[in-house]
């Protein structure tokens, strides 16, 4: 078990767009924190701005780095040090870096803290209008168009609503795949959650297709849900 007398490794969730649904206890995690660990250094250092939090030791935990950074900064929290780790938006480790920083701490002995905070999962599956006792989330849908199709058919056989990432310049192709498979499926788009333009995208394949086809541009953030088989339609909205 690890030793809770010496230091710890936080993961901290951070907003997916609005700033001001950082948690208090976020806050005074990464105020109290020896150092804090980013996915993009710049990123985290304009939130710290804004959470008004002083000069902090930032180090950089990335996709590309994160095999040979995670180690040592489990050394440094087993010495005693603190170590917040704030990826990009949302939750440390999920579709985002972390996994490897836990796994070290595990092995080392390290404790880990998870801080819960802001998931674009949870906040699309919620408004999305569709059943939520249970749902299986796929992470960022395949770019291949034959990975991603067998993605949608696999969707279209669970029980429980599916839920995944997507680009906003292969939506319309994801959608259209979508409707080819089951035209009246019932699906929603979140895009932008919490951010200004937030909105979402409710009906059947069909229609939701027919919906972005008619935009004139698609742009920020998307989150994709396909409900299960046997579940009732969402209503259009």
């Amino acid at each position: 078990m690890p030793d809770r007398s010496s230091g710890s490794v936080q993961l901290i969730g951070s907003p997916i767009g609005n700033l001001g649904d950082i948690t208090y206890r976020a806050v005074e995690c990464l105020k109290a924190a020896d150092v804090i660990a980013c996915e993009d250094t710049r990123h985290s250092a304009r939130l710290l701005r804004h959470l008004e939090i002083g000069e902090k030791e930032l180090v950089a935990l990335h996709d590309h780095n994160e095999g040979r950074r995670a180690q040592s900064l489990a050394d440094r929290a087993a010495t005693g040090e603190t170590i917040a780790y704030l990826s990009d938006a949302g939750m440390p480790t999920i579709s985002d870096p972390g996994y490897r920083l836990v796994n070290a701490c595990v092995e080392a002995g390290v404790r880990v803290e998870v801080i819960p905070g802001p998931s674009a999962v949870m906040t699309a599956l919620a408004g999305s209008g569709l059943p939520t006792d249970s749902f299986y989330f796929g992470g960022f849908l395949p770019v291949k168009s034959g990975k991603r199709s067998r993605e949608f058919e696999a969707a279209l056989e669970r029980t429980g609503t599916s839920i995944f990432f997507e680009s906003p310049y292969r939506i319309l192709k994801s959608l259209d795949a979508l409707r080819a498979l089951a035209p009246d499926r019932s699906v929603c788009v979140a895009r932008e959650l919490t951010k200004k333009f937030e909105t979402f995208h409710r009906g059947s394949a069909e229609a939701v297709f027919e919906e972005f086809e008619a935009l004139p541009s698609i742009k920020g953030e998307i989150t994709l849900l396909v409900a299960g088989c046997g579940r009732r339609r969402a209503s259009k909205g």
